[in-house]
């Protein structure tokens, strides 16, 4: 089968090669399926999962790409939940990956099913931005309806996804960005924007929850907003501020069967959609994710990519938008 592989961590995606590689096997609980598309972030690449398995081995050459969408085509022993020939999309385990292939063998629990209706493009895209912006807001930020948020990133990939889930939940968001962010933040559900190279974050005044992709002197800063019992949630590492009479939480996100439901539910009755940058085959992927062929920052946690496998597939424009209703 072909595959994009990855031999040399401190090249990053300059690094990855088009490459045959055997089929893989299923384990016990696991299932094959044919990759239809995966969705891959640059910063995959320097997680120390990446490169090496559970028990410290290294693991490369290593194939990337946590998230996919496609149909089983082989169950291993045990396995229970899902039947060949069904459509499914998730999150591989990121100590195993494997997405950026035509096939690749997964925990069958790191699944759920993706209606027809749903192209394999946007389930691909789905899962790390919509999991992780699921379990910020409603496990570790406790949302509720009336609370406000500051969402940091908030045109990127997991940024826009946390905003349209805080807006259908009934909190009032904020996002931020550089100014050119301003109207994409909007269109994705923030009802506010605050440009970081220009604007007062300060004058944003007290609010419930922080999302925080960004680190540093803006943590810092946003700290100091948090109302006593509220939340900053970080998925950069731990955080570096600690608001006062308040939590702070960094994790990493979790595939969840009945999440990754919610989540394609919304995205079927158009309460979400995705923020996909750049679509590509899988002969084009090396190209089209060379950081030489785009210009991206990772603070921002741009809009995603997404590999498709399946022939004549194009590239389409970068983040293409539709006003959030």
């Amino acid at each position: 089968m072909k595959a994009i592989a990855v031999t040399d961590q401190a090249a990053g995606t300059a690094g990855m090669t088009l490459v045959e590689r055997p089929e893989p096997e299923p384990a016990i609980n696991d299932v094959v399926v044919q990759v239809h598309a995966s969705g891959f972030t640059s910063g995959e690449l320097t997680w120390p999962s990446t490169w090496i398995d559970r028990f410290g081995r290294d693991r490369t050459p290593t194939i990337p790409g946590q998230e996919l969408a496609g149909v089983v085509t082989g169950p291993g022993y045990g396995t229970t939940g899902l039947s060949v020939g069904q459509r499914v999309f998730g999150l591989t385990d990121s100590y195993r990956g494997g997405g950026l292939a035509e096939f690749v063998a997964i925990e069958a629990r790191n699944l759920a099913p993706l209606p027809g209706d749903v192209d394999f493009t946007v389930g691909a895209s789905l899962p790390m931005p919509g999991l992780t912006a699921w379990q910020a807001l409603f496990e570790h930020g406790r949302l509720q309806a009336g609370q406000s948020v500051l969402v940091h990133g908030a045109a990127g990939s997991v940024g826009s996804m946390v905003a349209q889930l805080a807006r259908e939940f009934g909190a009032y968001v904020i996002g931020t960005g550089r100014a050119a962010d301003r109207q994409k933040a909007l269109d994705f559900g923030a009802q506010d924007f605050v440009d970081l190279d220009n604007d007062a974050l300060d004058d944003v005044g007290g609010v419930d929850l922080v999302f925080d992709v960004i680190g540093g002197d803006i943590q810092q800063r946003s700290a100091r907003l948090i109302r006593a019992g509220g939340t900053l949630v970080s998925i950069g590492g731990p955080p570096e501020a600690r608001p006062a009479d308040s939590l702070a939480i960094d994790f990493v996100v979790e595939s969840d069967r009945t999440q990754l439901g919610e989540i394609v539910q919304r995205v079927r009755d158009g309460r979400l959609r995705t923020n996909i940058g750049t679509v590509a085959t899988l002969d084009d992927a090396v190209a089209a994710l060379n950081p030489t062929e785009r210009d991206q920052r990772a603070d921002d946690h741009p809009c995603s990519s997404v590999i498709d496998t399946r022939p004549s597939m194009h590239q389409r424009d970068k983040c293409p938008r539709r006003q959030f209703p």
